[in-house]
């Protein structure tokens, strides 16, 4: 039996339980694919197609190199597939993200043909994930007088691969669904013992709430195909807990809309609300996918005729409704105004959802496409020997006179980037700051490997310290799931350039040390930035924050995060 009759035994197997073919990964599975397109005569050619084009994970998936040197092949006319024009090759190409893609498409721009290579350079004007290998070859051809080289870094400059983008749409229609009432934790929406499923978005996407209520919120999509779903936290917070990017996943994969037709159960633009609004931590992962989180206020303490709060028997505080987000309301969210409406009746301000950065990440479809693409304007920009137009919203700074600094405002003043000379930034300002340690927790370690693919990272940032991979959570419970999951995690992240719990070669000894005592191990920096300590690390050096699989992922391939300083004492 071959890798595709495996692959085919697989895709019954799923269709039992009421899911789509895995998406394809490995170089074996799609090379063996493609074989299948070039043979006319075989009796799964029609499949492949659909698999070929459909179901592969862009990013560095060796599969996605595969299918970048057959899209290559395509378009210099070297293989012949009437179902695959150059024209649609290129297409595939620019939804690819990175890694093998801009390869290609690089050295289509700088090869000879020149209507290729205006078709390529026209494909890379709207790509932000290029890493060093992809600039410095720009910057040679450029060096070189390549026209196209220049003309691709000047549209770099002007950051033409966000200006060009369509704008945010003035009106949002939303169907509420009331996912709880009181707080909704991201275990609710992502449960932590069906951990091992999270890299399969649309297994682990099953586990979300209950199935009666994903049942709800495609009944509710049925009776408004033209709106989206917002999920509501009533007389509570949405997100508690830990980040959890896989609930914000599979928030997206119910409610949100489809990133590419070519990219298999990645879903970006989810609409959450809370009465009491979005937990900080997961609003964050609400950025990364470009979505909208909202503080809806929807309920108030009643007062009585003196301003009292008015208290029930128990001693709690009586609320009353000030509007309705009951399942199934239809409301409007404007973006312009940044008001929410029912109807023509306003009903609260929503400014808070709607600053300048969030707007961006709305219209970038994430937050990781504004913070490469910050990155690859600067760049080009030095490269030209140009100033960069002021395109991106400036970050909110506060910095008050004569105040002194906190300890944790030392720290982000001293790893803070892009800030002016001499400037000094006070509690609540949003800055980009270089870390210094980054931790992987080995139940998330999956997901951040599929961001990093995502990417199309292939190498920890080498402003990076260092950083570890735990496998402390999977120790304790080495079941069949662990077993298949964690070697392969090792493997990815050892590769990648991370100190790894378990050995990369297969030996798995008991490691009991946990994350939180190993980031304390390998900080040996008073002034120290420390990524990916959950939620109960404690650090004894520098300041530690816990972050979701893709803010990890950031950090590990840019060396960077951006965050708000926050409030402290010392």
């Amino acid at each position: 039996m071959n890798i595709y009759q495996d692959y085919i035994q697989e895709i019954e197997e799923r269709k039992n339980q009421g899911l789509h073919p895995k998406p394809i990964d490995g170089a074996e599975l799609l090379s063996e694919i493609i074989a299948q397109i070039k043979d006319l005569d075989n009796e799964y050619r029609e499949d492949s197609i659909k698999y070929f084009i459909y179901n592969t994970i862009p990013g560095t998936t060796s599969a996605a190199g595969e299918k970048a040197k057959f899209l290559k092949e395509i378009i210099l006319g070297e293989s012949v597939v009437k179902e695959i024009t150059p024209a649609f090759a290129f297409e595939l190409l620019s939804h690819m993200k990175g890694g093998p893609s801009i390869e290609v498409l690089l050295d289509l721009a700088l090869g000879d043909d020149a209507a290729i290579a205006q078709q390529a350079a026209d494909v890379l004007k709207t790509q932000v994930y290029l890493y060093e290998a992809d600039t410095d070859r720009l910057k040679e051809a450029f060096k070189n007088d390549n026209a196209i080289a220049r003309e691709i870094l000047e549209s770099y400059a002007q950051a033409e691969f966000f200006t060009k983008l369509p704008e945010v749409v003035e009106e949002i229609k939303v169907v509420t669904f009331i996912a709880g009432e009181g707080d909704i934790s991201t275990d609710l929406l992502s449960p932590g013992n069906q951990a091992h499923s999270r890299s399969d978005r649309e297994l682990h996407g099953q586990c979300m709430i209950t199935p009666q209520a994903q049942q709800e919120i495609k009944a509710l999509q049925v009776l408004h195909p033209d709106k989206s779903v917002m999920l509501i936290a009533e007389k509570g917070t949405m997100g508690v807990g830990s980040s959890r990017m896989s609930g914000v996943n599979n928030v997206a994969l119910w409610s949100g809309k489809q990133a590419s037709p070519y990219i298999p159960f990645v879903n970006i633009a989810p609409i959450v609300g809370g009465t009491n609004g979005i937990s900080p931590i997961f609003l964050t992962t609400v950025d990364v996918t470009g979505g909208i989180g909202l503080d809806l206020k929807n309920w108030v303490k009643k007062l009585d005729a003196e301003g009292n709060v008015v208290r029930n028997e128990s001693g709690d505080p009586v609320l009353e409704e000030t509007y309705s987000v009951a399942t199934g309301t239809v409301l409007t969210i404007n973006t312009k105004t940044k008001k929410l409406y029912n109807g023509d009746k306003e009903l609260i301000d929503i400014s808070k959802a709607f600053t300048p950065q969030k707007m961006e990440f709305i219209k970038a479809g994430g937050s990781y496409a504004i913070v490469f693409g910050k990155k690859l304007q600067t760049l080009a920009a030095k490269i030209l020997d140009v100033e960069a137009p002021l395109v991106f919203a400036p970050s909110k700074e506060i910095s008050i006179e004569g105040q002194g600094l906190t300890a944790v405002e030392k720290i982000f003043n001293k790893n803070a980037v892009g800030i002016a000379p001499g400037k000094v930034l006070h509690a609540g300002s949003d800055v980009r700051v270089e870390v210094n340690i980054v931790g992987s927790q080995d139940t998330t370690g999956l997901m951040t490997a599929q961001e990093l693919e995502s990417m199309a990272a292939t190498v920890i940032s080498p402003i990076v310290d260092g950083a570890y991979q735990s496998g402390c959570h999977t120790a304790s419970v080495w079941d069949k799931k662990a077993q298949a999951n964690i070697p392969k995690l090792m493997k990815f992240m050892n590769e990648f350039g991370l100190i790894t719990a378990r050995d990369p070669k297969g030996v798995y000894h008991a490691m009991t040390d946990v994350i939180h005592k190993v980031l304390n191990d390998i900080t040996i920096d008073e002034w120290a930035i420390i990524i990916g300590g959950d939620s109960h690390t404690r650090m004894s050096k520098g300041v530690a924050f816990g972050a979701d699989s893709g803010t990890v992922a950031l950090a590990l391939a840019t060396g960077e995060a951006s965050m708000p300083i926050p409030e402290s004492v010392k």
